[in-house]
């Protein structure tokens, strides 16, 4: 079995981002599988793209995407993705949307198949806040999630985002702690 993690690049004037950081921390094997990692852009298709160059270049079971939600308060695995997509900041090309569907004539949305639940509960019993997000936001983050749930029939995977929070209320090293509990979860 081999596992995909993804993180993003820095965006709307930040520095760094920690959900990258927090990727580069998860061991390279857990439980004995190869843990792969894919830094990408905060650019509307783009990165969707990249994500399923990686995919099938990889072919991975278990594929877990990973950004960071400023003003959350815990670590939150997305239960749901919508196509749909709304910016309020353009993305790092540039590019707004303001309403438009991410698949003209693709389904309203898609569910995760993995155990979030399990998960939750045991990133909360390692100490580290985590609860159930039924929304991936509408920006680039939902626009990865989309395209990754949407890929699984075609590629086999089982997809997972993941949002951080910021390191003021989450370390980079338990954000890292809390996506190994996930893919510990998951395998």
């Amino acid at each position: 079995m081999s596992i995909l993690l993804t993180g993003f690049e820095p965006f709307g004037g930040a520095e760094t981002n920690p959900s990258w950081e927090a990727v580069c921390l998860v061991p390279d094997t857990i439980g004995g599988h190869a843990v792969h990692r894919l830094h990408l852009p905060v650019e509307f298709a783009r990165a969707a793209s990249l994500l399923r160059e990686e995919i099938t270049r990889l072919r991975p079971e278990i594929v877990i995407s990973v950004g960071v939600a400023n003003g959350r308060k815990a670590v939150t695995p997305e239960l749901v993705a919508i196509n749909y997509r709304f910016a309020s900041i353009p993305d790092n090309a540039g590019v707004s949307h303001k309403g438009d569907p991410i698949v003209p004539d693709g389904p309203a949305a898609c569910m995760t198949t993995l155990p979030v639940h399990d998960m939750i509960a045991a990133i909360n019993e390692a100490g580290i806040p985590s609860h159930l997000s039924l929304s991936a936001g509408a920006y680039v983050c939902n626009d990865v999630y989309y395209a990754l749930l949407s890929f699984e029939k075609e590629f086999g995977h089982k997809g997972l985002f993941v949002h951080v929070p910021g390191t003021e209320i989450v370390s980079v090293e338990d954000m890292a702690r809390a996506l190994e509990i996930c893919l510990r979860t998951a395998i």
